[in-house]
């Protein structure tokens, strides 16, 4: 039986295209700062409530951080399902640089459990929509009438761009 395997489409953002999801997570980082990624969602999320156009002066920008969003949200559904093989080396505690505020203690000592946690609430689809969503209402001139939940996959994506980095942190 053949194996289907999952296309990252990091070609148009990273400039290579590669099957490793930890590749994946390399050029995410190189591509740009983790702080970039959690901001920049989270002004997208304050502009889909808003009359003002998010990045006015560059919208092209959206559209690029959007294809980049993709293939994270590809990339954590792959660790979803492989972390059961994969384990996170261990760590102390006090060189433990990076602290994030989003995960529990148990997410923080396991990330996987982050995307577990994620995918068994929404589907990578739903994830999707909710980036097309709120990258649709922050362009917009008009505030939207916004009837589904954009507060729950929010919260999962600052998590899991939390477990990405410890994952990366740790090796």
């Amino acid at each position: 039986m053949k194996k289907n395997k999952i296309s990252f489409e990091t070609g148009f953002w990273g400039g290579y295209e590669t099957e490793n999801p930890f590749k994946v997570i390399d050029a995410f980082f190189d591509f740009s700062h983790f702080d970039y990624y959690k901001r920049t969602l989270s002004e997208a999320v304050t502009y889909s409530y808003k009359k003002q156009v998010y990045k006015q002066e560059n919208p092209s920008g959206v559209f690029v951080f959007y294809t980049v969003m993709r293939s994270f949200l590809k990339v954590c559904y792959c660790l979803k399902k492989k972390s059961k093989k994969w384990k996170v080396k261990g760590f102390l505690h006090s060189q433990t640089v990076f602290h994030p505020s989003s995960l529990t203690k148990e997410e923080f000592d396991n990330p996987f459990l982050v995307f577990q946690k994620a995918f068994e609430e929404k589907t990578p689809e739903e994830f999707e929509l909710f980036l097309c969503q709120i990258l649709e209402l922050s362009l917009s001139t008009k505030i939207g009438d916004i009837n589904t939940d954009l507060t729950t996959p929010y919260i999962h994506l600052i998590k899991m761009l939390d477990a990405v980095e410890l994952i990366r942190e740790r090796e």
